[in-house]
């Protein structure tokens, strides 16, 4: 091979190649970004649009319909799911893989201009790309803001300040997609209205809307006096403190002003959310990271920015934050565990080799062929755009065995001409041409198994994608090395002295016994027929059940908190998270084992969630056990779900089961959600079951019913009662006020009521002059209404998750709910019902369909590869057929292990 010929006889030129390989491979290693899994192509685009104060039926109507009509039929649109929730709607478009994403962002802001016009109070829609927070990455950590001890007020008193310091500064990093502060309340300009003293002046409450809303400025443009340009202006909006002395009528020649009928403030906007950390309140504040984001060079430039704000600006105010859950020690950890894994297979990979070879020169030279793949494998995965995760990792750790078997045939070959008396520089050619055919064979076999594994768009091809090209590549590099630097080394430094093998007496003796057993025609075909056939029957019967991902726990506790209907936060608060946090204070000071090391609490309308860890991460089950039964029991209409946090959650829904419920029926179909609840919490008694949206309880709702006879006698109309109906409630939107600063909604709230028999003796003005109680005009009935719809392509839908437990593989849950509660729930449906499964379900099927494709591929690729090889499509066959005694190897290994734990 002139290849080989060309490294002998140029030695130095080897010399350096290895010295340039080392160099760059050790740059590109400090270059290449620390991560816990490969990036993961989830084509999505989120959309939220605000409406505030709006129920979720007028968001459906009003925002969703319209959106969804426009949006369906885009190219590669895979689901249109949504969900409208009390002020405002969500939107997430989830697309096939590959799809240009970039053209597909321009092709959504173009079909949301045809939208028709939105509520005048709503905000514009939002678009995100990847449809999370808001930068629309993922999630990179979390941070929580306190109030140090001695400093005045409550936390939400110092929401604005800490967006203006922690957004501006943390954005500014590089991989940092966006900031997200939770909780906290705005400033708003509010009017309160006193009702009775409005009717008794005679003024009506739409026109107060009227007045208040409509002062703007109004710029006349530029007009020339004498030499000079001068800027026309109206100064017409009201300064806040002027806005009392606002005129809304005349009564007998003496005006009647804002304020003598109303409030006038900047005060803050009503509670919606809240925060806990460490038994005290915070604001949580979300850092997402962009997609190509190093995330541990990123999270160690957060940290300390955040440490410098924490010294500054934070500790000048009589703030503190602390990080929630620091990634970084995880990936840390876990890098550094397949490190030393790697490391360890290093060692033990070239233990063996001297065991077998007992020569030192020839265990060092060979043993070289391991750190320069390494390091070229390094160079490619940078050239590549990959990063060091625990699946490159874990592949650069099953290289390590593979990497040596074209270095020890080439040595070994090398040697035994060296012994025939050859000279060095030719015995180490002559060595490595007689073998390059079959190396050549072996390690393009070995690569065409994993090259289809590069070409997966779904997300198990993604996920092991990296694992497939580090193998690939650094077996292709040994092959390489063995047939260049190996030979040009061993001309120079590998002695002609036999490698005896020690172990000789054993190998002759099963040979023989192999040659005594398969002696005779009858006794070989017996051998071939029964080494086909054992195999195969016990990979049948052994075969295990299928699961998605394995559940790789980390050391947290996550728990779902769904409010009892209607709560406002502050019972909430005082009646549930209060007392949460009360249970939890022992385990946080370590009065009560397992000791905390933090936890946070986060609530917002209707539901919130918990994370919980433990400073001994192997009691994390223990504390998964409390959080069940005695931090999360005990409160009416409350419902809570605590598990040990998945790694892989986020790859297809963990071990998710979703059955997704839809009918334009809702009452029927929030009545076959609930009994598809209780059917699976009957298949399965220990797992946990949650529907989304709830469905135990309904939100309570005061409904007005318009009596149209009685509002066109006092010359009204349907639209002036309703906006009345919105001042009686959280609030009419008038516009917005900008004080140079900030900008602040301007909203018209009347008071005054309490009780619905209150809110039907609201006195109101007519257009006719007459003053009539509400409910002379409008009916009020308490009833119930949804907390939130959900909407799955363009369907209304409820979905139904399951969790399995532990022990139980996804497959064998998938045919208990088909078997058991499929049927039943399918006779619970209302007429036009529908059940579709989803989560981790679909993807389980998709995986099985794309990795049995590639495993087809696979054999395909090494039948055809092989038969170029051997010249002979009987030979390749043969030795496709003996791929049932490795399949079953791998059967019985996992049921070994089952013995031990799940698999």
């Amino acid at each position: 091979m002139r290849i080989t010929q060309s490294a002998v006889r140029n030695p130095a030129a080897v010399a350096v190649i290895i010295a340039l390989v080392a160099l760059f491979g050790f740059n590109a290693l400090r270059g290449l970004p620390f991560q816990l899994f490969p990036e993961i192509e989830r084509p999505t685009i989120g959309i939220w649009t605000g409406w505030r104060a709006a129920s979720p039926r007028e968001v459906e109507s009003e925002l969703l319909e319209p959106q969804e009509r426009v949006l369906q039929g885009l190219p590669g649109l895979e689901q249109l799911s949504a969900n409208a929730n009390v002020g405002g709607s969500w939107v997430q478009l989830n697309f096939a893989l590959g799809t240009d994403m970039d053209q597909m962002m321009v092709e959504v802001l173009s079909r949301l201009n045809r939208l028709p016009p939105l509520p005048a109070d709503s905000d514009p829609p939002v678009i995100n790309m990847g449809g999370g927070g808001g930068g629309g990455g993922p999630a990179l950590t979390w941070f929580f803001v306190q109030l140090l001890p001695g400093t005045p007020g409550d936390i939400d008193d110092y929401a604005q300040q800490i967006r203006d310091v922690i957004e501006a500064r943390l954005s500014a990093i590089d991989g940092v997609a966006g900031v997200q502060v939770n909780a906290g309340r705005e400033d708003q300009l509010q009017i309160t209205v006193d009702p009775y003293r409005a009717a008794e002046l005679g003024v009506m409450l739409p026109a107060i809307a009227q007045r208040a809303g409509t002062s703007n400025d109004v710029s006349g443009g530029r007009m020339d006096v004498g030499r000079r340009q001068f800027t026309l202006r109206f100064e017409g909006r009201y300064d806040p403190l002027q806005l009392s002395d606002q005129i809304l009528d005349w009564r007998d020649g003496s005006p009647i002003r804002l304020g003598d009928v109303a409030t006038v403030e900047v005060d803050k906007s009503r509670r919606v959310g809240l925060g806990y950390q460490n038994n005290n309140p915070a604001i949580g504040v979300r850092v997402d990271r962009t997609n190509d984001a190093n995330v541990l060079a990123t999270l160690d430039k957060v940290k300390a920015e955040v440490a410098l704000i924490r010294e500054g600006a934070f500790k000048e105010m009589g703030l503190g934050i602390e990080q929630s859950f620091d990634a970084s020690i995880f990936i840390r950890r876990a890098i550094s565990l397949l490190t030393n894994n790697l490391l360890l297979g290093v060692m033990l990979a070239v233990g063996l080799l001297w065991w077998f070879l007992r020569d030192m020169r020839a265990t060092a030279l060979i043993a070289t062929s391991i750190p320069i793949s390494l390091l070229a494998t390094f160079i490619v995965l940078q050239i590549t755009g990959r990063s060091l995760n625990v699946i490159s990792l874990a592949g650069l750790a099953f290289a390590v065995g593979m990497v040596l078997d074209a270095a020890i045939v080439v040595a070994e070959n090398i040697v035994r001409l060296r012994e025939r008396g050859e000279l060095p520089s030719k015995a180490a050619v002559m060595g490595s041409e007689q073998v390059q055919s079959a190396l050549l064979a072996s390690t393009a076999t070995t690569v065409a198994i994993f090259i289809p594994v590069l070409f997966l768009q779904d997300v198990a091809g993604q996920l092991f994608a990296d694992l497939a090209l580090t193998i690939a590549i650094a077996v292709s590099l040994s092959l390489f090395i063995a047939l260049t630097v190996l030979p040009s080394a061993a001309s120079k430094w590998l002695r002609a002295k036999g490698l005896t093998d020690q172990h000789a007496p054993r190998w002759r003796g099963l040979a023989t016994l192999l040659m005594r057993l398969s002696s005779t025609r009858k006794r070989q075909v017996s051998w071939v027929v029964g080494l086909l056939t054992a195999p195969l029957l016990l990979t049948w019967l052994w075969f295990p059940q299928l699961d998605y991902l394995p559940p790789v726990k980390r050391d947290a506790v996550d728990a779902f908190l769904n409010m009892p209907p209607g709560a406002t936060v502050e019972t909430s608060e005082e009646e549930i998270i209060k007392p949460i946090v009360e249970r939890l204070r022992p385990y946080m000071d370590g009065v009560k084992e397992p000791a905390l090391k933090n936890y946070y609490v986060l609530l917002w309308p209707g539901g919130g969630n918990m994370g919980v860890r433990v400073q001994d991460q192997t009691r994390v089950k223990e504390m998964e056990q409390i959080m069940r039964d005695e931090i999360l029991v005990g409160f009416p209409d409350f419902r809570a779900f605590a598990a040990q946090g998945n790694l892989f959650g986020g790859f297809g829904d963990g071990r998710n089961v979703s059955l997704e419920l839809q009918s334009a029926n809702q009452e029927g179909l929030y009545a076959a959600a609930a009994e598809g609840e209780r059917l699976l919490q009957e298949a399965f008694p220990d797992a946990n079951v949650q529907t989304f949206p709830s469905i135990e309880l309904a939100e309570p709702e005061l409904r007005v019913r318009p009596n149209d006879q009685r509002i066109n006698e006092v010359n009204w109309d349907r639209a002036g009662v309703a906006s009345v109906v919105r001042s009686l409630g959280e609030g009419r939107w008038l516009g917005e006020y900008f004080d140079g600063d900030k900008r602040m909604d301007i909203i018209m709230r009347a008071e005054g009521w309490r009780t619905p028999e209150e809110l039907e003796g609201i006195p109101l003005v007519t257009p006719t002059g007459a003053v009539v109680p509400l409910g002379d005009l409008m009916g009020v009935e308490q009833t119930t209404g949804p907390a939130q719809i959900r909407r799955v392509d363009g369907r209304r839908t409820v979905t139904l998750n399951i969790q399995p437990p532990d022990g139980l593989s996804l497959e064998t849950a998938l045919e208990r709910i088909r078997t058991q509660v499929e049927p039943a729930l399918r006779a619970a449906m209302p007429a036009d019902g529908n059940i579709r499964y989803g989560g981790s379900a679909d993807s389980l099927n998709s995986a099985i369909e794309a990795m049995g494709s590639n495993f087809g591929t696979a054999l395909l690729i090494l039948f055809f590869l092989m038969a170029g090889l051997f010249r002979s499509l009987k030979d390749s066959f043969l030795v496709l057929l003996t791929i049932p005694l490795a399949t079953v190897g791998g059967i019985v290994a996992l049921q070994a292990l089952n013995l031990v734990t799940f698999q």
